[in-house]
């Protein structure tokens, strides 16, 4: 009876250290969960204090276009969307045409087409792009709306952008044909043969131009605003992952540990 006694595996009092190395992980990974929980709920106090800057640079009154020698430093996040008015002569013999969706007042589904972009030169000789608005592609070809090539001084309001960075969507600008898929104003410069340009584009407004095309005002504000549900997903995996391990922990505590060591 004795020898089989010893043939058989002994146990020993629950050792809580089997349990340091779960422990250690489940609380690292919780902690990186918590991490990033925090990090979107600070991305989204960052996101809201954003969209209540433009909201109010909109609703302000439009501000004169700094100066040429100014532009070189209009490259901030507050300087997007500024109301600013701006007063010259379009060069509409060097359009270009940015891909656009536009979707009429009282539509649901949006229409592809063109913003036509314009150079417009000050009377310093400065240059800066505006966006008149859309187009329809049959509209694209300046002889087929001839009213928009007003050869008269203008003024322009509307809403200073930043260039857009290019993205893996976009698909390739054809310089050749003057056609772009990303708002850049140094390539849509380079295509019509200027050199020296606004780092930035006007979105003009609503103020409507003789023949109703372009239809300017088409400029989208709107900001993705989704971290409060990121945020609520990262706490809730590192929830899961505490339960998971306090679950695993009850299971296990109260097992008898094998003796090894004969």
């Amino acid at each position: 009876m004795t020898q089989h006694q010893d043939l058989l595996p002994r146990t020993q009092p629950k050792s809580s250290g089997r349990f340091l190395v779960p422990m250690l992980t489940s609380g690292f990974v919780v902690l990186v969960l918590l991490a990033l929980g925090f990090w979107q709920l600070d991305r989204m106090e960052a996101k809201q204090r954003l969209i209540a800057s433009v909201s109010g640079r909109v609703s302000e009154p439009a501000v004169p276009l700094p100066a040429a020698g100014q532009w070189t430093g209009i490259n901030k996040p507050a300087d997007d969307f500024l109301k600013v008015t701006v007063s010259g002569s379009l060069l509409n013999d060097r359009e270009t045409y940015l891909f656009m969706l536009y979707t009429p007042a009282g539509e649901r589904d949006p229409t592809p087409g063109y913003a036509v972009i314009t150079p417009l030169q000050r009377d310093d000789g400065s240059v800066v792009l505006v966006n008149r608005g859309f187009v329809p592609d049959s509209k694209r070809d300046p002889a087929n709306r001839p009213q928009s090539l007003n050869t008269e001084r203008v003024t322009i309001t509307g809403l200073l952008r930043l260039p857009e960075s290019r993205s893996w969507f976009n698909a390739d600008d054809a310089p050749a044909k003057r056609l772009f898929y990303t708002r850049d104003p140094k390539a849509m410069a380079k295509a019509v043969g200027l050199e020296q340009v606004a780092p930035f584009v006007i979105d003009a407004d609503a103020t409507a131009v003789a023949g109703g095309w372009p239809k300017g005002g088409n400029t989208v504000i709107s900001f993705s605003d989704n971290h409060l549900q990121y945020a609520i997903t990262w706490f809730t995996l590192a929830l899961a992952v505490f339960g998971l391990f306090v679950i695993w922990y009850r299971q296990n505590r109260s097992k008898p540990q094998p003796d090894n060591d004969e």
